[in-house]
């Protein structure tokens, strides 16, 4: 029996963000290609969704989850936390992406300063 793995969210070779760009029918085999909309939640790290997992799936209870995985509320608390500012990071950079293209529709910025400016975004680098 194959195994699926997730789909890695950076390069592996120069570590900036990857994009799915084709897909396949593993039934009649036909291969779909192009540019998708991601989730953000595809961007957390394996360890960040495999947590928001067991989170979800205690009903969102700290409590529940605490007595589930045996891990401590504080510890619990804290992941949650990250794993929150994770998130709203990911956000903040999407929408600043968004901005930088609308700058670009409206020509109050060039397609070449708006890609440097969205690259500084993926390798973590505000502007």
């Amino acid at each position: 029996m194959k195994t699926s793995r997730l789909l890695p969210v950076s390069c592996p070779y120069c570590n900036v963000g990857m994009k799915t760009v084709k897909m396949e029918c593993p039934s009649c085999g036909v291969e779909l290609g192009g540019r998708f909309r991601e989730s953000l939640f595809q961007l957390l790290s394996d360890e960040e969704q495999q947590f928001l997992e067991l989170y979800l799936l205690a009903g969102f209870s700290i409590k529940d989850l605490a007595e589930q995985s045996g891990m401590g509320y504080a510890a619990i608390r804290t992941r949650l936390d990250r794993l929150i500012a994770n998130y709203q990071a990911l956000k903040q950079n999407e929408e600043a992406k968004k901005r930088i293209l609308g700058q670009v529709a409206s020509g109050e910025l060039s397609a070449i300063e708006a890609a440097n400016r969205i690259r500084d975004l993926d390798n973590g680098h505000d502007r």
